[in-house]
């Protein structure tokens, strides 16, 4: 399922980034969601990311491919996934000429979101969003952090003026969640909704009981 970077010229893709804050499964249920919706995602992951994606999920961050292969082979097939290195600063991400329908960083850690409101292109996955910004597609943030403090509001508030979708991954309640799978997935769901992708993650407001 994981290949390593590559051109393609399939037409469906997103860009999605995991960095360091906590919440890397709402990541990996992003990615899992829009393969099977038959998109091509192209990944790429902060170090700091593959720190927590250790800590919370288990992952070997040693043997990243092996560990992407294992959190994604049961995927369907309708969908691809290309994985770049986050130093891989000349990957076809890096580029305004690389058509996608967009990126969404979830989680994004506040450091992620300072250097994207700076426009400090310093590793792979701050350049693919400052591509975003500068091509006029679709960028969504799902930031996670509490307490937040003004220059993190600051941040956020500059992004979202630039038309940067600001998800917080702050769940809701009335959906009545009776799991941990279902608050993350309430989450991912949100954010979909924002990328414009149907999905039967979470029971809408209004919507009756089956």
């Amino acid at each position: 399922m994981v290949i390593k970077a590559t051109e393609t010229s399939e037409p469906r893709r997103w860009v999605v980034g995991i960095t360091g804050a906590s919440g890397a499964i709402y990541g990996v249920t992003l990615c899992r969601q829009l393969l099977a919706a038959g998109f091509h995602v192209h990944l790429v992951i902060s170090d700091a990311g593959w720190r927590v994606l250790k800590e919370e999920l288990g992952w070997n961050a040693s043997h990243r491919l092996d560990c992407l292969d294992k959190a994604f082979d049961s995927a369907p097939a309708e969908g691809r996934m290309t994985y770049h290195p986050l130093n891989d600063i000349g990957a076809s991400i890096a580029s305004g000429s690389f058509r996608c329908e967009g990126m969404a960083i979830v989680p994004c850690s506040m450091g992620s979101l300072s250097a994207i409101a700076s426009g400090a292109s310093t590793n792979l996955l701050t350049r693919a969003a400052d591509v975003m910004l500068k091509e006029g597609r679709p960028l969504l943030i799902v930031p996670r952090e509490t307490p937040l403090h003004a220059i993190h509001l600051e941040n956020m508030l500059k992004l979202a003026r630039l038309g940067v979708r600001i998800i917080p991954a702050m769940p809701a309640f009335y959906n009545g969640p009776q799991s941990l799978d279902d608050i993350v997935n309430f989450i991912v769901g949100k954010t979909m909704d924002n990328m414009g992708i149907v999905h039967q993650l979470y029971k809408r407001w209004g919507q009756p009981n089956e």
